[in-house]
């Protein structure tokens, strides 16, 4: 029997978060080494799987299927494509930076205050988030994966709630409440999505009499499987609606704002580069695959509400006054372009998609970071407290501006041959589509450049003249991070090798192919 490397990589987080929880309180210091330790042997396991995988080999590898609730078909199967495998490298390589951005942030509050923040607990969700994340992206079996896609709410409600940005212009007391409507709102909406789910699962099961994702899709392949045609619509809303709550796409985003804006800011990079990427992957594993007509058949409006997001997210990022708002805003436009790019059913749409999660992922947790250094220096989260920064905090100002043009793709860094994948495979199939998409980078320009104008350019604000520039720590954090976004901004090979043969076989499942340019005959 074969090792279970990919039970491993799961696994190694789940007994970090137990080890860190366990240490005695006073060893605060102890308990945050050790989170440190564990994520960075996840990631270990992950480069693993990384060198393991085959490109060229069979659509799953690395699989693992034991019998768990044999009654009832539910099996404990893992197997991990390209798509996969590329965003459990990148929830792995984030997790130890979130660790390190946020070993102050749960530290007791001063003397008298009436919250306890247990930093234990604090380092323990975040390595139990891992966890979730990780097997959600390995499972193969429907109910398996469900059972995981729900339980990462809970450590992501407690990290919301319970520890949230000190930076708060109205008092602890109304902090606590903004923070606990985040959490509730949060927790409310993954939920009522989740329930949506639960019962699209169950009607497959009835309809396939299992739950395993490789051997429904070779039904439906092969014919044996034949679902009707309102089932399979409906079946696949189910999965799509809990899908789009998570990703999350106009009009389920919402949640998000709130999240992102009361949650620190290492928390809010766990939510929206790691936690929403698993809504994303999914559409692609699950709705693509198991209902592949009806995935054709939603095309049109799921293009729409992806038009929508981007423009949307985009246009509200440049009224922010608070930045983790901006953040979070460019954020749902970003998700926007991910999901355009899927429902798209070209090649360079759907390599763009994936490549746009990996991307933002690195792009989204440097500018999100910084901000939070930027913050915990001056205390506010408001765009208008800030000015000067660049002339007292170089260093933070420049690795600042990085994130910023990352997040506006600007040609050189990762995100931009994403964005540029996506609207070159959106505009091949839809070209109106494609068109108005493009205003979302003029509208991210705008946000991006304002922000960087106001908080970082002008005169010296008095409340800003004494802040110290990025600490060894905070330049550990986001400097191997900067290096990434060039590195794959110049040379993106590496990551679309390991994703292009998935997507080749997504398009196969859906029975797509790629337009064939439009050449004018020679006269």
């Amino acid at each position: 029997m074969s090792f279970p490397l990919l039970t491993a990589t799961a696994v190694l987080p789940a007994i970090g978060a137990i080890a860190t929880a366990a240490v005695p309180a006073a060893k605060r210091t102890a308990a945050k080494w050790l989170a440190l330790l564990f994520s960075l042997a996840t990631l270990a396991s992950a480069i693993v799987v990384l060198v393991r995988f085959d490109p060229d080999g069979d659509r799953y590898q690395l699989t693992e299927s034991h019998a768990w609730i044999a009654d009832f078909g539910v099996r404990y199967e893992l197997g991990v494509d390209g798509i996969a495998v590329a965003l459990i490298a990148l929830t792995a390589l984030l997790i130890p930076f979130i660790v390190l951005a946020g070993w102050h942030d749960a530290d007791p509050l001063e003397t008298g205050s009436k919250r306890w923040r247990p930093t234990q607990g604090f380092f323990a969700l975040i390595l139990a988030v891992e966890a979730m994340v990780i097997i959600s992206f390995e499972a193969t079996d429907v109910f398996l994966f469900y059972i995981f896609f729900e339980a990462m709410l809970i450590p992501m409600y407690f990290l919301i709630g319970g520890f949230g940005d000190r930076a708060h212009e109205h008092g602890e007391e109304t902090a606590a409440t903004q923070r606990s409507y985040a959490a509730v709102k949060f927790l409310l909406y993954n939920l009522a999505g989740g329930l949506i789910m639960l019962a699209a699962v169950i009607g497959l099961y009835v309809v396939a009499g299992n739950f395993s994702l490789t051997q429904i899709a070779e039904a439906r392949a092969n014919g044996s499987l034949d679902m009707a045609t309102n089932t399979e619509r409906w079946l696949f809303l189910g999965f799509f609606f809990a899908f789009a709550v998570k990703a999350p796409l106009w009009p389920l985003h919402t949640w998000l704002p709130n999240a992102m804006q009361e949650s620190t800011a290492p928390v809010a990079v766990l939510i929206t580069a790691v936690v929403d990427k698993v809504g994303t992957f999914a559409m692609l594993r699950f709705c693509l695959q198991l209902f592949p007509e009806a995935s054709k058949w939603a095309t049109p409006v799921i293009l729409v509400l992806a038009l929508i997001s981007i423009i949307y997210g985009a246009l509200l990022a440049v009224g922010q006054r608070d930045i983790k708002r901006l953040i979070a805003y460019a954020s749902i436009s970003h998700f926007g372009f991910i999901v355009m790019g899927i429902f798209a059913m070209t090649s360079q749409g759907q390599s763009g998609a994936t490549l746009y999660m990996v991307n933002h992922g690195i792009s989204t947790a440097v500018l999100m970071l910084i901000a939070g250094f930027l913050i915990s220096r001056r205390g506010s989260r408001l765009i208008a407290d800030y000015g000067g920064v660049q002339k007292v905090a170089p260093v933070l100002a420049g690795t600042f501006l990085i994130g910023g043009l990352a997040t506006l793709s600007l040609p050189g860094l990762a995100p931009f041959v994403s964005e540029f994948l996506v609207l070159v495979g959106t505009f091949t199939r839809y070209p109106v589509i494609g068109i108005i998409a493009t205003f979302g980078i003029v509208l991210a320009a705008l946000y991006t450049l304002v922000l960087y104008q106001r908080t970082m350019t002008g005169p010296v604000k008095p409340e800003v003249a004494e802040m110290p520039d990025l600490r060894v720590r905070e330049i550990a954090v986001v400097a191997p991070l900067v290096v990434l976004l060039i590195f794959l901004g110049v040379y993106p090979k590496p990551v679309t090798d390991v994703v292009n043969p998935a997507v080749e076989q997504t398009m196969s499942d859906v029975q797509k192919k790629d337009p064939q340019p439009e050449v004018e005959a020679a006269k």
